[in-house]
């Protein structure tokens, strides 16, 4: 039997740190706990936790840097903790490879969805082990080497633009990208601060899949865009 996922929490707000332990226990996951930056990455180095909850504001290291320096050896999902309204700290952590975030207050419901999100993303991208041809999130299709879409079957007429906005998504559902990313990877690494070009093919985009129960494209104000099928938290 495969042990239970371990969850490195990464807060130094003791009451944050006792709820968050105790609401993960009580779901069967092993926890662990880091309350400053260097301890963070000295137990994600250490422990091979499987999965990092990770408040930015630490006493010592700044989060997003501690977020930075994990990314350069781990690919351990990671889901940060911010302040409310901090939508450009919010983007600099997802910029920096952080793979979702949670605004403070939070519920807890909300996080452990998150959690799971990132959790089977990260699990898929394993067993993969590298780009698959076809993409699947709930009943969208995304055929890459054919640039086609289908929903339950039926075929999307999408433009080339518009395909790369979903298929760009779509590599990794639930999963916030920043407008920066999207941008980059389907305009060019030229683009980055155009976001008049998503809110078109967003609204674009919406229209097409709408009465067809297919994923939701959610705007995420003033971060970016995920893609979430109908059955997912």
């Amino acid at each position: 039997m495969n042990p239970s996922p371990k969850v490195l929490v990464v807060d130094d707000e003791h009451a944050i740190v006792r709820a968050l332990s105790a609401a993960l226990a009580a779901r069967d996951y092993r926890v662990d706990v880091a309350r400053t930056g260097h301890d963070a990455l000295e137990r994600a180095a250490t422990g091979s936790p499987d999965l990092i909850v990770l408040d930015l504001g630490l006493p010592d290291i700044d989060g997003i840097e501690v977020c930075r320096r994990i990314r350069a050896w781990s690919d351990v999902p990671i889901v940060v903790l911010t302040a409310e309204g901090a939508d450009d700290v919010k983007v600099t952590a997802l910029d920096e490879g952080a793979d979702d975030y949670v605004t403070k207050p939070f519920s807890t419901p909300e996080l452990l969805a998150r959690l799971r999100v990132a959790l089977r993303h990260h699990q898929r991208g394993r067993v993969d082990g590298s780009e698959d041809a076809l993409l699947q999130v709930g009943n969208l299709v995304v055929d890459l080497p054919h640039h086609a879409v289908t929903v339950g079957g039926v075929k999307l007429d999408l433009t080339p633009k518009e395909f790369g906005f979903l298929a760009t998504l779509a590599r990794h559902p639930g999963r916030v990208f920043t407008h920066r990313m999207i941008l980059q990877a389907v305009w060019g690494e030229g683009y980055g601060t155009e976001t008049q070009y998503l809110r078109v093919y967003a609204s674009q985009l919406r229209k097409k899949l709408a009465g067809l129960n297919a994923p939701e494209l959610i705007t995420e104000p003033g971060v970016g865009y995920r893609l979430v099928a109908p059955e997912a938290p």
